[in-house]
């Protein structure tokens, strides 16, 4: 598989990730805006964030925001779903799953993070998603 496909599988994956990130959450909103106002808001930020991130992936040529943004989203999306349900956070505690929206939730959101590092790691590609030059090494050169 050459690099072109593997960069445009990951941004795709990644797409769909946000994409079906923001739905899971938009579903939530309602409910949680009359449980925890504050958490309902956030869902709502959340998924209008992952639905702009969906859109700079697909659209812009420069999509290092995008997956910065994306990532830095659904690492905090999971941050709060797992101390809601051990700590808790103010005035909000969950004691379970909220199934099948959690666990949905944390599989998108850490497929997205995971491309991300898959894309952050192609050796021939900048996170602009453009060819790096190979450094050449001459032999005898002095």
């Amino acid at each position: 598989m050459t690099s072109r496909v593997i960069r445009t599988v990951l941004l795709g994956v990644a797409a769909v990730c946000a994409v079906a990130n923001a739905v899971i959450h938009l579903i939530l909103v309602p409910s949680h805006l009359e449980e925890q106002l504050y958490i309902g808001v956030l869902f709502l930020a959340g998924s209008l964030v992952m639905l702009g991130v969906a859109a700079g992936l697909v659209v812009h040529r420069r999509r290092t925001a995008a997956w910065l943004i994306g990532s830095s989203t659904s690492a905090a999306m999971i941050a709060g779903f797992l101390l809601s349900r051990t700590v808790g956070l103010p005035g909000y505690h969950e004691d379970g799953w909220e199934l099948p929206y959690g666990p949905l939730s944390l599989i998108v959101e850490a497929l997205f993070v995971t491309a991300f590092v898959a894309w952050l790691r192609r050796t021939d590609t900048a996170p602009t998603g453009r060819p790096q030059p190979r450094p050449v090494h001459r032999v005898g050169a002095r």
